[in-house]
């Protein structure tokens, strides 16, 4: 019976140092996981700046980022503004790159930003979705569309109203064929 004892008694210590040394792993995992956090979170804070600042990001003094391109810098300077709808009347004031947008999701109903970058024939990449996400957004805040559920873009009510009453261009119309009129 002193032998049986005896084994149980090593196996026990085996299985304590055992569960310790998973202890001891388990800390340097959780310390290398809290690093890879951190860096993680400074490279998605990068990222966002980085895509803001391509898109033209608004700045605090009211000025809008825009890249020189032939320097490949950007430069404050000022940019697109885009107005609160129903504010600038008739949606005029809207710079072409967002009409473009509000008109694809007035004819198609609600789009991802994906779908949108692929109907104004943006590209496919991660930061052109990132892009249009911004642009989608700025458009939710100035009250031109709503996000239906996340991620998830529509016009706002009374917004396509306003555009066929604005006689805004049809992307791909004809010159003089304006939308909202009838042929």
């Amino acid at each position: 019976m002193a032998s049986l004892l005896e084994a149980l008694q090593a196996r026990e210590a085996a299985a304590r140092a055992r569960v310790e040394a998973l202890r001891a792993e388990m800390d340097r995992l959780a310390e290398q996981v809290a690093a890879e956090q951190e860096l993680l979170g400074r490279l998605e804070i990068t990222t966002q700046t980085v895509v803001e600042v391509l898109a033209g990001e608004q700045l605090p003094g009211g000025d809008a980022v825009v890249i020189d391109p032939e320097a490949g810098v950007a430069a404050a300077g000022v940019g697109a503004q885009v107005p609160v709808f129903g504010q600038d009347g008739d949606g005029r004031r809207l710079p072409v790159a967002y009409r473009d947008v509000v008109e694809v999701l007035a004819d198609a109903g609600p789009l991802r930003a994906r779908q949108v970058c692929q109907a104004v024939g943006a590209g496919a990449e991660p930061r052109h979705r990132e892009g249009m996400r911004i642009k989608l957004k700025r458009l939710v805040e100035r009250g031109w569309l709503v996000e239906a559920e996340p991620g998830l873009f529509a016009c706002a009510g009374g917004v396509a109203a306003a555009l066929d009453g604005a006689g805004w261009p049809r992307p791909g119309a004809g010159e003089g064929e304006v939308r909202g009129s009838s042929s």
